[in-house]
């Protein structure tokens, strides 16, 4: 039996792929209606992006086979699907990301950040927590942590090995001072004293104290340093899974800084196209950086409470200056000289990113009008975010990554050749991530599919009577049930089937749809319980000496007060940036099949 069960789980993604298909297989032969026929497809793709018996990527091509089959949508139209504006926005964004990472940019910005704040444990917390979650903006989280924890552990370990060789210093010299006193003691009683032992009993007792006194010491001082190993063994725990959790919660800032909010955005003029953009990239930023400060600070308090505690005076400092933190300082000094200067290629990339960000600030800030109002999109939407994306993107292969000289010459004296381009293809097709293009496309895919088969329709009619719950706590319970499924399914996945739902029921009851999609979709990103969850958190996992049970006691706690403070944006500033207390008219928009 157990030789059986054994089989079965080595095959279990096979199983998985053969049968899911078949025991769903009822429902569009009971119910032979359009509705049944895409509900059929999005289940088993739910399945399988679930088990992920194959991978994600392929789930997500399924669309392509079964609406065409299934008579659902046209292969055309599905397949123009796979490759819209939103897509564009993601490419551009990730080839920015590239060539930060390609050019060591990110890595000077933390080093640099991490010698402002220094080495004090709160203080060094708060630094690499900002610090990985500006860089989670506008690079993968992925990468972000993977760069930000081998510099924790090194500071960290740094500070540790200095203050045990420091306290072992400390208790040597003390002992050393204690035995010279008893010998001094021990000298003016034996002069005192008239009545003495014979001199070979005084030596024996002597020789016998020193032994004991030299085991004692020697404990001790074993003591002393497995206390303080212990201290920042813990002290690594908590510094790791700051990392992982501030990873997370700043790709939430920005609308390029992790999927689920690109995938927001598609499926917001996917399912709603006369939205009038009402997220872009300014938009998203206004409500979401203040939510991700506030989550960021929490993350900081709990993490500090659970790992550091609250003694102000030993985890600030307050004004005292160690050994050991001098030691820990030079340890990010060194790595920061190791850079040298600035090359001209940091500076072109570091130009075209400011310039970007700039550009995707300044195209439709919503209170004035934008530079793209003004000179491109006076009747129609032309321009867009993922236009200004390509466009400062396709720069880094036509600036050369280094300062031309017309008539520098190599080393044998021959003419020096030209000097490559800040990236080239070769690197972009190593680093760029190509599933995630394919998960965004058939997440729109799906959502277009629900809207021709009728199926968004249906449910929407089905979910009229959540009318008599308040719409606060729909947003809490759903954020919740969003938080909880992304630990066990990919936050892409989550949100590519959460949202064509969520907007339907929004429609149904009568709520503006972003006062339940973008709650959803930041909770989307929430998962912080599970070593399996996400690869940051993997990654710290690897790294921190963790346990599952470390990772899920603060997570838990964590995924609670990330759902909060989203509820708390969506309801005061959200309301007032996006006019939520109103249903909007852009939202009756209802396509028939």
């Amino acid at each position: 039996m157990a030789g059986i069960l054994t089989c079965l789980w080595k095959y279990r993604n096979y199983i998985v792929i053969v049968l899911t298909p078949l025991l769903l297989l009822p429902l569009p032969l009971i119910s032979p209606t359009s509705e049944a026929k895409c509900g059929y497809v999005i289940i088993l793709m739910a399945l399988y992006w679930c088990t992920e018996c194959i991978p994600l990527a392929v789930t997500a091509l399924l669309p392509v086979i079964l609406f065409p089959m299934m008579g659902i949508m046209e292969s055309n139209e599905v397949c123009t699907q796979y490759l819209k504006d939103s897509n564009m926005l993601f490419i551009g964004g990730l080839l920015v990301a590239i060539a930060v990472e390609h050019w060591n940019l990110h890595r000077r910005i933390a080093l640099q950040v991490l010698l402002i704040v220094g080495v004090k444990p709160s203080l060094l917390m708060i630094g690499f927590m900002g610090t990985t979650a500006f860089l989670s903006m506008w690079i993968s989280n992925t990468a972000s942590t993977a760069m930000m924890l081998p510099i924790a552990n090194a500071v960290l370990q740094q500070l540790c090995d200095t203050e045990a060789n420091a306290e072992e210093r400390e208790f040597n010299m003390a002992a050393a001072n204690n035995g010279l006193d008893n010998q001094a003691f021990e000298m003016g009683d034996a002069k005192m004293s008239k009545e003495l032992q014979s001199k070979e009993n005084t030596i024996n007792l002597d020789a016998d104290k020193d032994d004991s006194n030299g085991i004692i010491s020697s404990l001790e001082a074993q003591q002393r340093r497995l206390k303080t190993e212990q201290k920042y063994t813990k002290l690594t725990k908590g510094m790791s899974l700051s990392v992982c959790y501030a990873a997370s919660i700043g790709g939430t800032a920005t609308l390029t800084g992790t999927t689920p909010n690109v995938i927001m955005k598609g499926q917001i003029d996917e399912l709603f196209p006369n939205n009038g953009g009402v997220i872009n990239f300014a938009s998203w930023f206004g409500f979401a950086f203040p939510n991700m400060v506030l989550m960021l600070a929490f993350s900081w308090l709990w993490l500090q409470f659970i790992f550091l505690g609250f003694n102000l005076k030993s985890t600030f400092g307050c004004g005292t200056k160690k050994e050991g933190d001098r030691e820990a300082f030079q340890v990010i000094k060194d790595e920061y000289k190791k850079l040298g200067r600035m090359s001209f290629a940091e500076g072109c990339v570091l130009t075209i990113f400011t310039l970007l960000v700039v550009l995707w600030f300044t195209r439709e800030p919503g209170f004035i009008p934008g530079w793209a109002t003004v000179l491109f999109n006076k009747d129609k939407t032309y321009v867009t975010d993922g236009t200004v994306a390509i466009l400062m993107s396709a720069l880094f292969f036509c600036i050369p990554s280094k300062l031309p000289r017309c008539c520098g010459r190599s080393e044998d004296g021959a003419s020096s050749e030209a000097p490559a381009a800040l990236l080239n293809w070769d690197v972009v097709h190593e680093k760029m991530p190509w599933n995630i293009l394919l998960l965004l496309g058939g997440g729109f895919a799906l959502a277009h599919g629900s809207e021709k088969s009728g199926l968004s329709l249906w449910l929407g009619e089905s979910l009229i009577p959540l009318q008599s719950i308040p719409p606060f706590a729909i947003s809490i319970l759903l954020c919740l049930l969003v938080a909880m499924f992304t630990e066990c399914s990919s936050n892409t996945a989550t949100t590519t089937l959460f949202l064509p739902i969520l907007a339907s029921m929004a429609t149904a009851i009568k709520i503006h749809p972003l006062y339940v999609m973008l709650p959803c979709t930041i909770s989307a990103s929430l998962a912080f319980m599970l070593p399996v969850a996400t690869p940051p958190n993997a990654i710290a996992f690897s790294y921190g000496n963790l346990k599952v049970l470390d990772m899920a006691k603060a997570g838990f706690i964590l995924n609670i007060l990330g759902v909060i403070t989203i509820n708390i944006g969506i309801n005061t500033w959200g309301v007032a940036m996006f006019n939520l207390n109103e249903f909007p008219s852009w939202a009756n928009v209802t396509k028939t099949p």
